[in-house]
């Protein structure tokens, strides 16, 4: 048990591979996902500093360098770094048992580097302190507990079982479980040194087999995992709408259009919020914008493109009366003059659609893929005339 009472240190699981967000994740580590143009795990290196938390633990392996490249040593986010990589996953409890000797004296956190929220970690810990017990599991009520871990418990909240995605007629529970635990140091007794160990499928199962008491929290709050292309579309427009707290880059210049530093937007560009335009964005005349959409930055936009329900990673380039309805497209992506990109369609890293091509509904394009324009059917030849015939020459000019 913790003496102190203060802040905790923490530690996020950014290892994962993030494959059900594929092909964004092709080419980018999950926590990196943007959401409202920042990665998913800034606003949870925010967050956790608002609460006083100063050291963080950040274990690593797909596009290890992209993440220790962007944090750092944590000081521009207000707290301490500290990383390990994985040469091999270890588990999300694998994960926290490289970092025992850093958080070992003391109460600590894990929280999901791939994790939308604005927890009340403050509230969190305390509660778990309150309990007595080695763990505390922040729960949240869902409409359809298929999709998650399901954690059941008593009338004290002490934790009793757990259900693995059931069926909504077996759940015996609508709380998921969120990836937002607390801890006390004798957890590590249980994680094997150097070992693959999971939490939901080692260490707790360990726990209720041993009798030991651990807990719920619920989470009153927001909190989405970012599990899933459409929650991560989601995610992003919660944030847009208010429903999240997160820190919103750029500046507000009007009620719901937030629009970052060196970014020109032509006067007769049409737009309805919410919107967000990064930094150094060029959206030409008679553009459409329509939200909910995010634009990330340095994005050119084309004269008189229409972009609908949009996320638009950073440097990719909209031509000319282009359209986009409802998709989500990569980093580096060239979109071009008079393209189709319809509803629904999620387009890699470094994609080039030609000029009047179209991505149907639904589509998924894998990083580098080129889009080509569907040539006309030829005009059916006039009645008498024989379809091998040649066509006549043109008068010249």
């Amino acid at each position: 048990m913790a003496a102190s009472g203060g802040a905790p240190k923490a530690h996020i699981m950014a290892a994962g591979m993030g494959t059900r967000l594929a092909p964004l994740t092709d080419r980018t580590a999950k926590p990196m996902a943007p959401i409202v143009n920042r990665p998913v795990m800034e606003h949870i290196l925010r967050l956790l500093a608002r609460h006083g938390v100063t050291e963080v633990c950040i274990n690593l392996h797909h596009y290890a360098d992209d993440i220790r490249g962007y944090f750092g040593d944590g000081r521009a986010f207000g707290l301490n770094a500290h990383y390990s990589f994985e040469e091999k996953l270890l588990g999300t409890a694998g994960g926290t048992g490289g970092f025992r000797e850093l958080l070992g004296d003391d109460t600590f956190l894990v929280v999901s580097g791939d994790a939308l929220t604005d927890v009340d970690i403050s509230s969190f810990v305390a509660a778990h302190r309150a309990h007595g017990g080695i763990a505390t599991i922040a729960v949240k009520e869902v409409d359809d507990p298929s999709h998650y871990g399901v954690v059941v418990h008593d009338a004290d909240g002490r934790v009793t079982g757990f259900q693995e995605k059931p069926a909504a007629a077996d759940a015996l529970s609508r709380l998921c479980n969120c990836g937002i635990y607390a801890f006390e140091p004798a957890i590590f007794d249980l994680i094997p040194p150097g070992a693959f160990c999971d939490y939901a499928k080692d260490i707790f199962p360990r726990l209720l087999a041993d009798d030991e008491p651990f807990h719920v929290w619920r989470l009153e709050t927001y909190w989405n995992d970012v599990g899933s292309l459409r929650e991560y579309r989601r995610g992003n427009f919660d944030a847009l709408r208010g429903r999240v707290a997160v820190s919103m880059p750029g500046r507000e210049l009007r009620l719901g259009v937030w629009v970052g530093d060196d970014t020109e937007v032509a006067d007769d560009v049409e737009i309805v919020p919410p919107v967000l335009i990064g930094d150094g964005c060029r959206v030409a005349a008679q553009a459409k914008l329509i939200g909910p959409l995010v634009i990330g930055d340095g994005c050119t936009i084309g004269h008189g493109a229409v972009l609908e329900g949009v996320i638009h990673w950073n440097g990719t380039a909209t031509g000319h009366r282009a359209a986009l309805a409802g998709g989500i497209v990569g980093r580096a992506v060239r979109i071009g003059d008079d393209a189709v990109v319809h509803r629904g369609a999620v387009i890699g890293d470094g994609c080039v659609v030609c000029d009047g091509a179209v991505v149907k509904a639904d589509a998924r394009l894998g990083p580098q893929t080129a889009v080509d324009a569907v040539p006309a059917a030829p005009e059916p030849a006039a009645p008498g005339t024989a379809a091998s015939e040649p066509a006549a020459p043109k008068a010249p000019a």
